[in-house]
């Protein structure tokens, strides 16, 4: 789910620099075929997979004739939208979501791709539990109103893994999500997509949560194998992982090796 200012390091961890396109129509190009040749990999399926996030633009392309959403619902793979604008500054050690002004109009557009939920993205530096709070609060507020598209958000507020405080962090976090998912009615579901914890566990009563339809964990800058380990020590956490998925992804790969990396 790459945005327009993450999409040039994505190609260059890829194997495509910079410097072998001009332009971001290009650029887009290049990076919805990296997206087309994961998703049409045999190894890219149902029986591993249960959801993709897409990029805004991607929601609007095709994969061998079909949207990209009903292409991968064929594949029995659950397609969502990141609908998030990016990070404001930083303050009280948190970094809110930027305004999302077109929300309800995106909202339409994925209704009539057949999306089935969104991702919106926050991230939390210290400690700071008025900061803390104030990510929750807006991730649940944009959350009612995703809801109220017909649409299942996935809140999620990243911690920092590099955080001096990273367990004390998601302790916080962890209250302020109860008392939303709390105050939620029987039919008002979500889905959360949270940093690996500390503490082995830690999300345990959220994933056991009956608003919750599941927890999945981001992999945050840690390495496929460091977040696939730390994953292990956590029951019914599943794995959210971009960067991590695609480590050993490159263009230059033949079919068989991209597809057995």
């Amino acid at each position: 789910d790459q945005s327009g200012g993450s999409t040039p390091k994505a190609l260059a961890a890829y194997g495509v620099p910079e410097d072998s396109y001009s332009g971001e129509d290009e650029m887009f190009d290049l990076v919805h075929d990296m997206r087309t040749r994961i998703i049409t990999s045999p190894s890219f399926s149902s029986d591993k997979i249960l959801g993709a996030i897409l990029f805004e633009q991607t929601m609007d392309r095709e994969i061998e004739g079909k949207y990209t959403a009903d292409y991968l619902a064929e594949q029995g793979v659950v397609p969502f939208l990141k609908v998030d604008k990016g990070l404001a500054e930083q303050e009280n050690g948190v970094q809110l979501m930027k305004p999302i002004h077109d929300l309800d109009e995106t909202l339409s557009r994925a209704n009539e791709r057949n999306i089935f939920g969104t991702k919106m993205r926050s991230v939390i530096h210290e400690p700071n539990r008025n900061g803390i709070k104030a990510v929750v609060d807006q991730q649940f507020d944009v959350g009612k109103r995703i809801i109220e598209a017909g649409l299942v958000p996935i809140i999620e507020p990243e911690v920092n893994i590099h955080s001096d405080n990273k367990e004390e962090c998601e302790e916080i976090l962890k209250e302020e999500i109860l008392k939303h998912l709390n105050d939620l009615s029987n039919d008002q579901n979500v889905m959360l997509k949270l940093t690996i914890p500390t503490k082995a566990n830690q999300y345990k009563e959220l994933i056991d949560h009956p608003r919750v339809a599941r927890v999945v964990a981001l992999s945050g800058g840690y390495s496929r194998d460091e977040a696939n380990e730390k994953l292990k020590e956590n029951d019914g956490l599943i794995a959210s992982f971009s960067r991590a998925l695609a480590d050993d992804l490159n263009a230059n790969q033949s079919d068989e090796e991209f597809n057995t990396a």
